[in-house]
């Protein structure tokens, strides 16, 4: 069966059993999309897809002189010029901790020899929620029970354990200025939040379809990172591999653990259905960060299970699926200087460019930075959006709850919402130094691509969510672009040749 009728076969069925919410030709009471921006002002979307933090833990320097101004943040009741970071939070005794500082990468910058990763498992989301089951309100409160994790070494440099209350630190502005000069230039969206309330398996299947469930009608959602760490995911996984599933009343022992390949449609096949071209950039195949891999029939593997994926997207002379990418190896920059940018575009780092605690060494801000200048100093700025985000919180403290949905009967109750995760969108139409309070997570970024090209609704994350509208003013006079100062360690950064990690244990 080709894809596209694979697609409208699977678009009938969730039709006919009544899951989507508001997909387009499905009956019932389902609406139309709002309308496109105007015609071929948006040509391009390009979504860079970071690691694990929060606004709170990445973004405090913009309320740090001389990065920010401490009057540009307010944690109670921001107007629409701050931005809304704290400075402190509560933890599960209720006294107050202040936040302190840590690096970004894994080099002791600053004086700073603390070098850990923090659990962002489903249950560390439980623990610094703390829900009230009466309000369906996260306390946010819980953060110092979430664990740690580092590795001593012999003479020690780094703090294992760490000092007390790691969960509540912020990077160090001078680690994130060209971050900080993006959200101050263009749209920082300070109430983003991860769509699951987990780790990165599930949110890099949200970000491509919009669920992590494991078939087209199931209420079931996929919750964590499959078990053996070390053992690729995916439909190329060993065939021990699992990953648990999660229900409606938020539990994870009601279902067993299944092996880690679905089935389900992806905004991929909407965008092939559409004839509108995308590319998906990651570091590896069987990578948890790799979404297309976990899709059957994206990923085709060459054996029931284990091998490599062979479908159409990751094989031939021009894949849309791009393995082995690193800052010196980034084919997302030629592509862009070859004239060759798709429509739409997933840019997934390597672990040395990633902000992932414990794997990172700084270079993510050198990453994002030569990709942004690469669209903005190209003829793509004129009609592109470029989305930076982040795919979850990455256990760091965060004071904004999020919407939890918990009333065991709605689309996603029990694994949606996660926390806030930062989003900044840069595009000649994007509203300049703009803060958005607007409710997003990661479907309405899947919803600003379908409305853009006039795509139907996938039913998932996509329905309820907004399209990000409140960000982009297309009457506006377009925006020049200005180049964004590299890192000081991009030289070093694009010269490591070593070959694309990812974190095993994430």
């Amino acid at each position: 069966m080709s894809r596209s009728a694979w697609l409208l076969l699977s678009i009938l069925l969730l039709c006919t059993a009544g899951f989507l919410l508001s997909l387009n030709g499905c009956g019932g009471g389902s609406t139309a999309p709002p309308p496109p921006p105007p015609a071929s002002k948006i040509q391009h979307v390009v979504i860079i897809f970071q690691e694990n933090r929060t606004p709170d833990n990445l973004f405090q320097g913009l309320c740090i002189p001389p990065y920010g101004n401490p009057s540009s943040c307010n944690s109670i009741n921001p107007t629409a010029s701050q931005y809304d970071i704290a400075t402190s939070g509560t933890d599960s005794t209720g006294a107050n901790v202040t936040l302190l500082p840590i690096d970004l990468g894994t080099a002791a910058t600053n004086g700073n020899p603390d070098n850990y990763d923090l659990s962002h498992a489903h249950s560390a989301f439980v623990r610094m929620c703390d829900l009230n089951p009466a309000t369906g309100a996260c306390a946010m409160d819980g953060a110092d029970l979430i664990a740690y994790n580092c590795t001593p070494t012999t003479p020690p440099t780094v703090n294992c354990p760490p000092p007390k209350d790691p969960q509540f630190m912020y990077v160090y502005p001078s680690d994130v200025q060209a971050y900080l000069t993006m959200a101050q230039t263009y749209t920082f969206a300070d109430h983003m939040f991860q769509t699951n309330e987990g780790p990165s398996f599930p949110a890099h299947q949200f970000i491509i379809s919009g669920t992590s469930a494991p078939t087209a009608t199931s209420t079931l959602f996929v919750a964590e990172n499959p078990g053996k760490s070390a053992e690729a995911a995916g439909c190329i996984a060993p065939v021990d591999q699992t990953v648990q599933l999660i229900d409606s009343a938020g539990s994870e022992t009601s279902n067993p653990a299944i092996y880690p390949c679905f089935e389900h449609p992806t905004l991929t096949d909407l965008l092939d259905a559409a004839n509108i071209s995308w590319r998906y950039y990651a570091p590896s195949a069987g990578s948890i960060w790799t979404a297309p891999d976990a899709i059957e029939h994206m990923c085709q593997p060459n054996a029931p299970t284990g091998g490599d994926c062979v479908g159409p997207d990751w094989t031939g002379t021009s894949p849309k699926v791009v393995l082995g990418q690193t800052q010196s190896n980034a084919q997302i920059i030629s592509d862009i200087q070859n004239n060759q940018l798709q429509q739409v575009s997933w840019v997934i780092p390597d672990g040395k460019d990633s902000d992932h605690a414990l794997s990172n060494n700084g270079c993510g801000p050198s990453w994002v930075t030569s990709i942004v200048n690469a669209i903005g100093n190209s003829q793509y700025w004129s009609n592109t959006v470029i989305i930076l985000t982040w795919d979850d919180w990455g256990g760091w403290y965060d004071h904004v709850p999020p919407a939890v949905i918990s009333n065991g009967s709605s689309w996603g109750s029990g694994y949606v919402y996660g926390f806030r995760v930062p989003m900044v969108v840069m595009s000649p139409y994007a509203k300049p130094a703009y803060t958005s309070h607007m409710t997003h997570d990661f479907g309405s970024i899947l919803k600003f691509i379908e409305t853009n090209f006039n795509l139907p609704s996938l039913g998932y994350a996509d329905a309820p969510a907004d399209e990000l509208s409140d960000i982009f003013n297309f009457s506006q006079t377009p925006l020049v672009f200005q180049t964004i100062t590299p890192p000081s360690d991009t030289t070093s950064c694009q010269a490591d040749t070593s070959a694309a990690t990812d974190p095993d244990d994430d």
